[in-house]
C-alpha cells in the first residue's frame, strides 16, 4: 500500500475531491479510477472519509491510500521485429505503427516487451520491473520507428541519464495539416495533464514541465506539410501536442486532431535515433527509412 498526504491551498477551495485528485501528478489516476478510491473509504480528508462530491477547504488534509499494482505475467511471444543494431549492452529496433511498447491494461500481450523477451531470451535490463523489462524510453502504439533497448542495468541506468540530460538525438518526420507561419522554428510550451481529460496532455501551466520542440520544413504537399522534428525534451505526446498546439496537428491524429482515411494512427515516424554508447563512448546514430503506410501517404498527397 502505498500512502500519499496532501494539503490543500487556497486555491483548491470550492474544488470536488474526485476532480482535484485527477490533477495531482504523484498519483496520476483518472475520475473513476478516484471515484473508486473514494468509494472503497481509501481517501480520507482530515481523518474522515468522504463522498466524491465532497468540496475541497483550504487547509483540508487529504491522505490518499493506492494499493500496489498486480503485476501481470508476461510471456515471451514469437513477434517479428526489426533489430537494426545489437550488442551485448543494447540493442535498436524499428517499432512499426500499431504495436504497443509494453503490456498494460487492455494490452496484456502481443507487446514489444512481449516481442523482445521471445527474440533476446530474457535478457534485458529489469530496473523498470517485470512490465517493461528493457525500455529506457517509449513511443506511442501509432507511432512508428526507433527506440533503444538495454539489455543489463549498466546500459539502462547510462541510457537514462543521457535522456535526462538531453544528449540524446531524438529526429522524427512526420505529415501536418497546414502550413507552419515559418519555415524553422522552436516549439517552447510547457505539457501537462490536459484537466479536462487525463488521458489527453495539453499546452498548461498548471502542474506542467518545460518542453522543447525544433521544427523544419521538408516539403510543401497539397494543403499540408512535411517535417521534420528534433526533441529537446521528451514529454508525453510532446510532437502530438505541440503541433495543435500550433494549429496544424499531425495527420490521422485521433486524439489531438482527427481520424484520416487510410491512416490507422498519426503519421509520425521516429527516424533517426543517436547517442554515446554507455561502454565503448562511440556515439552510435541510426536513421531508418520511412515505412510503407508513411511513403503512401505522401504519395497521396504529391
Amino acid at each position: 500500500m502505498n500512502r500519499y498526504n496532501f494539503c490543500a491551498e487556497a486555491e483548491d477551495s470550492g474544488r470536488r475531491i474526485d476532480k482535484w485528485l485527477t490533477e495531482q501528478d504523484e498519483i496520476d489516476i483518472t475520475r473513476s479510477a478516484a471515484a473508486k478510491l473514494i468509494e472503497s473509504e481509501a481517501v480520507k480528508i482530515n481523518g474522515f472519509t468522504v463522498n466524491k462530491s465532497r468540496v475541497l477547504c483550504e487547509g483540508d488534509v487529504i491522505t490518499v491510500d493506492i494499493p500496489e499494482p498486480i503485476e501481470l505475467k508476461v510471456l515471451p511471444q514469437d513477434i517479428p521485429i526489426e533489430v537494426v543494431y545489437e550488442d551485448d549492452d543494447l540493442a535498436v529496433v524499428n517499432k512499426p505503427q500499431g504495436m504497443v511498447v509494453h503490456p498494460a491494461a487492455g494490452n496484456p500481450d502481443g507487446t514489444l516487451v512481449n516481442a523482445l523477451l521471445y527474440r533476446f531470451e530474457g535478457r534485458l535490463s529489469g530496473i523498470n520491473g517485470v512490465i517493461r523489462p528493457g525500455i529506457v524510453h517509449r513511443i506511442d502504439k501509432n507511432t512508428s520507428g526507433l527506440l533503444v533497448v538495454a539489455k543489463n542495468d549498466f546500459a539502462h541506468l547510462a541510457l537514462s541519464e543521457l535522456i535526462k540530460r538531453h544528449d540524446f538525438t531524438r529526429e522524427y518526420q512526420a505529415v501536418c495539416v497546414g502550413s507552419f507561419k515559418e519555415p524553422s522554428g522552436v516549439i517552447n510550451a510547457p505539457i501537462g495533464r490536459d484537466k479536462n481529460d487525463r488521458k489527453r496532455m495539453a499546452v498548461t501551466s498548471l502542474n506542467s514541465k518545460e518542453a522543447i520542440t525544433r521544427y523544419e520544413l521538408i516539403e510543401r504537399l497539397c494543403g499540408h506539410s512535411l517535417m521534420k522534428f528534433n526533441l529537446e525534451t521528451g514529454r508525453t505526446h510532446q510532437i502530438r501536442v505541440h503541433c495543435a498546439y500550433m494549429g496544424h496537428p499531425i495527420l490521422g491524429d485521433d486524439v489531438y486532431g482527427r481520424p484520416y482515411k487510410g491512416c490507422k494512427g498519426q503519421c509520425l515516424h521516429a527516424k533517426k535515433l543517436g547517442f554515446v554508447h554507455p561502454r565503448t563512448g562511440e556515439y552510435l546514430e541510426f536513421d531508418s527509412e520511412l515505412p510503407e503506410y508513411f511513403t503512401q501517404i505522401l504519395n497521396s498527397l504529391r
